[in-house]
C-alpha cells in the first residue's frame, strides 16, 4: 500500500520529467531562491539577501578540505 506522500513524490517527479531542460533549470534557480527567502526571513532580525548567501556558502565549504593541488600551489 502506498502512501498519499509517495504518490505526491510520484507526481511531482512525473512533472518535473515533464518540462524541458530550460523549464527545470528556471524551476530549480526559483526554488533555490525562494529557499534563500525563507532562511533570509527566519533570522531575528532578517539578514540581508547577500548575508544569507555568504552564510549558506561559508557554511557549505566549512567541511570540504583543499585539494592536494591547491595546497601545492598556495605552499
Amino acid at each position: 500500500m502506498r502512501s498519499v506522500v509517495d504518490l505526491l513524490r510520484a507526481e511531482d517527479r512525473e512533472a518535473v520529467h515533464a518540462l524541458a531542460p530550460s523549464e527545470r533549470v528556471a524551476l530549480a534557480l526559483a526554488l533555490g531562491r525562494r529557499d534563500l527567502e525563507a532562511f533570509r526571513a527566519a533570522h531575528d532580525p532578517p539578514l540581508s539577501h547577500d548575508e544569507a548567501a555568504r552564510f549558506l556558502e561559508r557554511q557549505r565549504q566549512s567541511g570540504r578540505q583543499p585539494s592536494r593541488c591547491l595546497r601545492e600551489i598556495i605552499g
